[in-house]
């Protein structure tokens, strides 16, 4: 995000149509991996982040500069997200022992058949992918929310903590809870840090319960911000002292074009109209 956020959102106020433009473009990435990662999966997180920018357009006369524009932005999304009822995970809830034996029953022998031509590397890349954003989902709401803004954006405690109104040592003491949960399940069954499962051998597992789809890869058809950031997390991945680390960096990926062509449907809208006259 932009850090002279402030002084666009006092313009848009104002009525500059290219100023509110400015910032819903500049916050969409943001507001859609944010959304990605609470809610599990493209679909929902394409719904949300339209739901979330209208939210902000439609409340952008309430932001006083009390706070920083970054910080109103996070406590929107975050407020939205953490009472999503919509998406596919809230409305089919895990946890952690489902997912355990999921990932127990999950080692079937792969019919090529199934790959659709695709490489069995390529749709283990896409599980993995996948299967992260899922075991984000055994964490309840704002136990995730927490775990995501600590481990995967970086926030500082004390902005955390006037995200989500608590305060930075109740903040800093509820992630580390998180990671310890996090860490506990990673060290006995990913791979990745030490466990026995392996995204490679759950292919075909995936693929019969339609967990995969070849004709249609979610991850791999996002474009990345920044191809750097997938390298650090592959390396990140291979590290075993800090277990949460697997979430550390994963990528960032842009919002979809659908979303660019909401984004212009908006600015023409009548809540545009009403921002504008307030």
């Amino acid at each position: 995000m932009d850090n002279n956020m402030e002084k666009w959102a006092a313009k848009a106020i104002e009525g500059d149509r290219e100023a509110l433009e400015y910032i819903l473009i500049d916050i969409r990435d943001f507001v859609f991996n944010l959304s990605l990662r609470m809610l599990g999966s493209v679909a929902d997180a394409e719904d949300a982040t339209q739901d979330i920018l209208v939210k902000i357009m439609t409340s952008l006369s309430t932001f006083r500069q009390e706070s920083q524009f970054k910080t109103w932005v996070y406590r929107i999304a975050t407020n939205y997200l953490i009472d999503y009822k919509k998406s596919m995970f809230a409305q089919h809830p895990l946890d952690f022992d489902f997912y355990a034996n999921d990932i127990r029953a999950g080692f079937i022998d792969s019919n090529e058949d199934l790959f659709m031509g695709v490489d069995k590397l390529v749709l283990a890349e896409e599980l993995k992918m996948s299967c992260t954003n899922v075991m984000l989902q055994c964490l309840d709401a704002q136990t995730r929310c927490i775990f995501i803004l600590g481990t995967m954006f970086g926030v500082d405690s004390k902005m955390a903590g006037e995200i989500l109104g608590m305060t930075p040592a109740n903040y800093r003491q509820k992630l580390s809870r998180a990671r310890r949960k996090m860490a506990a399940f990673l060290s006995e069954h990913c791979g990745l840090s030490g466990g026995y499962c392996n995204c490679e051998k759950r292919v075909g597992y995936a693929l019969k319960q339609h967990r995969l789809h070849p004709e249609k890869l979610e991850f791999k058809g996002l474009k990345q911000l920044d191809h750097a950031v997938l390298t650090s997390c592959m390396e990140s991945m291979e590290e075993i002292e800090e277990l949460s680390t697997v979430f550390d960096e994963l990528p960032k990926y842009r919002s979809s074009l659908e979303i660019k062509h909401f984004l212009e449907q908006l600015l023409q809208s009548k809540q545009l109209k009403d921002v504008q006259h307030y």
